[in-house]
């Protein structure tokens, strides 16, 4: 096994994620097989409980497993499948210490950083980097091993002694240390800047770690007297010293590694240039086609993004990566116009007219309107009103987890003129509870005790634009994060009122998507899509949105039209559900299904 590991120095924020992430696609293109690890020197045993306003968004596993982005960054650019034990946190690494100190295994000695923890740190790396993550057998060629923060951290200490123990333990030629800085210019000089990154290894050094290869990242590509510079205090060779320098787009940035060579500086380090199989040279044809795609899109789409997380982008950062993913295959400018919902609701009008001004103009200027998954009360009823607004003037609307549940409680409200219609989330003493707790949750834990990872969805309804988006499957594995759910009880109600809830899950009991018929495009899910998406194989709910958003919808669907009755696996199908014709085979099918090449999710 070979470790690439990426550490970061000087500020946060580099783009320590997309470099790793990077560094693996390039790689992976050169033949070797990848794996990824996310260490978090944070307390928290997992994101689960942090507000996105702290880490940005909580990135949900097939596992359950709730963890940071920038696994989410791994598993779009790589296109694996990762589990909870992928990211470690310094709460997991000190639980598990524990567990085995109260269990007697180290056998009355005292329990110290070094060597109990420095140890488990080592062995969960190693144990973790043999699982294959890419659906073929046997264990990866390469782990690439993010240490989130900066160089100095106090929280990050144990890891990087680890780390540099570690780097002893595998031995010459099966570690590789990458270590990305920043060079800055300063606006009254006018030059770019070595200063910082000499500091930073520096630091690095003095805390046992040498970088093999330095990646610097800069606004403008690196004058090649900085990168002599920079070679010669850093004692880095200048074939070594790559630059990621700002680009349009950061599907750029594995092709700015293949042509610095990159690659070869990894691999003449990992000795893999002179193993028994010698890795391809990375050509990333489809990276390149998509890159430059993107940069010549013009026809803009403007989707209305309406969340109470509007300040901190990262918050929807999986749901923007996959309207970006549907906006470039429906060869669309995406434009996202941030609406806070709080500024839509009626107080706002009375305190802070003009935002309210503001969010109410973009609503209505927008092609599409999305509304994503959340907790809380706050902004609520502003969620609601964009429903409504989506509903009664046919503007193509995808409500996801919350988003979902907004639109039921909004349809119950104006449609079946039930006042009292609310989650018991938000008024535990609703008179119409449309939205409920459920039965397996807990109220007193707030950690892991979600509805979580990857569940089965069948769909209920012959033709339905979800069904047909997915390729006329009959069912869909979709993760999952939420505590309420749709309440049962009232399911007959809203469906003669005109509701249609067309996924359901095995029981038939929990409601999963639901569909306006008579709308455009107004469609809710239950489930999280935006997880699955794929830059070049975007979730199929968003590529809808889009594609209603831009006049693109009934040419979409119309794809996907041939008869043949499938079932899902083992030939079973739920007693609640009926079978219906599904296409044999459709451009539909060929752009959704062959997105997953290893498990898609999808059964047909």
């Amino acid at each position: 096994m070979k470790y690439v590991l990426v550490t970061g120095g000087v500020v946060s924020g580099l783009g320590k994620g997309v470099t790793a992430s990077s560094i693996g696609v390039v790689l992976r293109s050169c033949g070797l097989r990848v794996t990824t690890i996310k260490i978090d020197p944070y307390l928290n045993t997992d994101a689960g409980t942090m507000s996105p306003f702290e880490h940005g968004e909580v990135f949900v596993l097939d596992d359950g497993g709730e963890v940071d982005l920038d696994l989410g960054n791994y598993e779009r650019f790589l296109d694996i499948k990762l589990t909870r034990d992928n990211n470690i946190t310094t709460g997991k690494i000190y639980q598990a210490v524990i567990n085995k100190e109260r269990r007697g295994d180290y056998l009355g000695k005292t329990v110290q950083v070094v060597p109990h923890i420095t140890d488990e740190i080592q062995d969960w790396i190693e144990r973790v980097a043999m699982n294959p993550v890419d659906g073929k057998e046997g264990p990866p060629d390469v782990c690439v091993i993010e240490l989130g923060g900066t160089i100095g951290d106090i929280e990050s200490m144990p890891f990087i002694e680890a780390l540099g123990q570690f780097s002893y333990r595998v031995g010459p030629g099966n570690f590789c240390l990458v270590h990305v800085s920043l060079v800055p210019v300063l606006d009254v000089v006018g030059e770019q800047k070595t200063k910082p990154t000499q500091h930073s290894v520096r630091g690095l050094r003095g805390l046992g770690l040498t970088p093999d290869v330095l990646a610097c990242r800069s606004t403008e590509p690196l004058e090649e007297h900085v990168k002599v510079k920079l070679s010669q205090f850093c004692h880095v060779p200048i074939s070594n010293i790559v630059n990621l320098h700002d680009v349009t787009n950061i599907w750029h940035i594995p092709l700015l590694l293949r042509d610095q060579k990159a690659h070869e500086a990894i691999l003449k380090v990992l000795e893999l240039q002179y193993a028994g199989k010698v890795p391809r040279e990375p050509k990333l044809v489809e990276w390149t086609e998509r890159a430059n795609k993107f940069d010549k899109l013009k026809t803009p789409v403007n989707i209305a993004m309406v969340g109470k997380y509007t300040g901190l982008s990262d918050s929807y950062l999986s749901v923007l990566k996959a309207l970006l993913h549907a906006s470039v295959a429906m060869e669309r400018k995406l434009v996202v116009d941030w609406v806070p919902s709080c500024d839509l609701e009626d107080s706002s009008a009375r305190e802070t007219p003009e935002a309210h001004k503001k969010a109410w103009k973009l609503l209505k200027g927008a092609d599409g309107i999305l509304v994503p998954g959340g907790f809380g009360d706050r902004g609520v009823q502003g969620k609601i009103l964009a429903a409504k607004y989506a509903r009664e003037n046919n503007v193509p609307y995808l409500g996801i987890c919350l988003g979902m549940q907004i639109a039921v409680i909004e349809f119950a409200r104006s449609v079946m003129k039930l006042r009292g219609a609310n989650s018991t989330e938000f008024d535990p003493t609703a008179t119409s509870p449309c939205v409920i707790f459920m039965p397996e949750g807990s109220k007193t834990h707030m950690g892991a005790t979600m509805r979580l990872g990857s569940r089965t969805t069948y769909f209920q309804a012959n033709g339905c634009k979800s069904a047909r988006l997915y390729g006329n499957a009959i069912s869909v594995d979709e993760r999952h994060r939420h505590r309420y759910e749709v309440n049962p009880d009232m399911i007959q109600d809203f469906e003669r009122a005109g509701l249609q809830f067309v996924g359901k899950d095995e029981s038939g009991r929990r409601m999963e998507i639901i569909e306006l018929p008579s709308h455009k495009f107004f469609i809710g899910a239950q489930f999280h899509p935006e997880f699955k998406s794929r830059p070049g194989k975007p979730s199929p709910l968003f590529l809808g949105l889009i594609a209603a958003a831009s006049g693109q919808l009934e040419p979409l669907l119309q794809r996907s039209c041939s008869n043949q009755t499938k079932t899902h696996m083992n030939g079973k199908v739920p007693k609640h559900r009926k079978l219906y014709p599904v296409p044999v085979k459709s451009p539909l099918n060929s752009l959704v299904n062959g997105y997953y090449p290893n498990d898609t999710g999808i059964h047909t």
